[in-house]
């Protein structure tokens, strides 16, 4: 007798180290066979619990309590083995890594199956899970599964869907038959919206970080894609050496920036040091994009003040994939009053440059002239001179 129907879809995305220190991003997919050991049933007082195990040492599980009359996803547990060399190679901590995270998942009616077919995702610890297409009922009664669907938020009409980007929704410049294609990717009208994000640490903010962001991906076909910070989630983590901030745009974009602080120099000073950018398909959870450069040294200022750059400034993640800032105010250490430090500007904004070059450059093209009028005036005389 069926008392626990789930049907779904799902990937991991993690972050791990290698033994030169360095960070990759491995990307965990459902084989085919998987197994479901351990999974419970559940009643009036005990929790149900659908658990899987798959690939080499990776298992996953979620469990579900029963309240009033309802049900509701509980935590969800993760446990992948980075001594699958296949999906982790060079890995440096070897063995198995376990997240538990809480799942947001609202009361459920009982007797009623749980559809949501749009992307959520769930971010800890250096993993990303994303799941869609989702169908699943605990508490199955008497072995049938209920004829009513309560649907997530997303799936709703009044919700907004996540919008995966391509050429229709994405702005580009028309062509014709007469004019040649362009050959790079054709800016969009307007720039891209300022955002204003935060992370804390405790009840303090220990990153702020103002910028508008825009993708310009030219894998396949040229595409300028603009992050909306109204559907945009804030995540990350915050140090004393290192810190990351993590934007979600809809899942269907992710963007990881890392700043670290250069301990070595007689003055500390932090800076980038690493982008991520990853595109989803939110439809099937399908990687589209995954880039990432950990080769930067920009953004550079004093440990306790903050890095201003109001003109746009380009990333150069891979060859497909750069990321243009507008407006970038950021200050990822040493946070006081939820309020930015003074700003370091870059040499973009330092309008105060061009004062010393204009200033040189009118005083030679004033010496210029003199010498010349100096030199006309010494040939006439001696013109004169012969004469007499």
């Amino acid at each position: 007798v069926t008392c626990l129907y789930a049907q779904w879809m799902m990937k991991f995305l993690i972050k791990y180290e290698t033994n030169s220190s360095d960070y990759k991003n491995a990307s965990l997919d459902l084989p085919s066979n998987v197994t479901h050991d351990g999974s419970v049933c559940g009643n009036d007082t005990q929790a149900a619990l659908l658990a899987i195990q798959f690939g080499d040492g990776h298992s996953w599980s979620v469990n579900f309590t029963e309240t009033n009359e309802t049900y509701q996803a509980d935590f969800i547990t993760f446990t992948y083995n980075t001594n699958d060399a296949a999906v982790f190679p060079d890995a440096k901590r070897k063995g198995p890594v376990t997240v538990v995270v809480k799942d947001s998942m609202h009361p459920v009616q009982l007797n009623n199956v749980f559809v949501c077919h749009h992307t959520t995702s769930f971010e800890a610890e250096n993993v990303t899970q994303f799941f869609w297409n989702i169908t699943m009922q605990p508490f199955v009664q008497n072995g049938t599964i209920g004829k009513t669907e309560t649907r997530c938020h997303a799936d709703t009409p009044t919700a907004a869907p996540t919008v995966v980007p391509t050429a229709a929704n994405v702005t580009t410049a028309s062509t014709t038959t007469s004019s040649p294609a362009p050959t790079t990717a054709p800016k969009p009208v307007e720039n891209p919206v300022t955002g204003n994000y935060s992370l804390k640490s405790g009840n303090k903010t220990c990153l702020l970080a103002t910028v508008g962001l825009q993708l310009n991906v030219s894998q396949d076909k040229p595409l300028l894609i603009n992050i909306n910070p109204k559907t945009t989630s804030v995540d990350g983590t915050c140090g004393n050496t290192s810190a990351t901030l993590k934007l979600n745009d809809g899942n269907s974009t992710l963007i990881d920036f890392t700043f670290i602080v250069n301990a070595s120099a007689s003055v500390r000073k932090f800076y980038l040091k690493e982008v991520n950018v990853t595109l989803l398909n939110h439809l099937n959870g399908s990687v589209i994009l995954n880039a990432d450069n950990n080769n930067f040294s920009k953004w550079d200022a004093f440990l306790g003040n903050s890095y201003m750059c109001r003109k746009e400034q380009t990333l150069e993640i891979n060859e497909d994939l750069q990321v243009h800032t507008f407006n970038l105010w950021v200050q990822p250490f040493l946070v006081k009053e939820n309020k930015f430090a003074i700003a370091q500007e870059c040499s973009l904004d330092d309008d105060t440059i061009l004062i010393p070059i204009v200033v040189g450059a009118a005083l030679a093209g004033l010496i210029v002239i003199i010498v010349i009028a100096y030199i006309i005036g010494r040939r006439k005389s001696y013109a004169g001179y012969q004469t007499l």
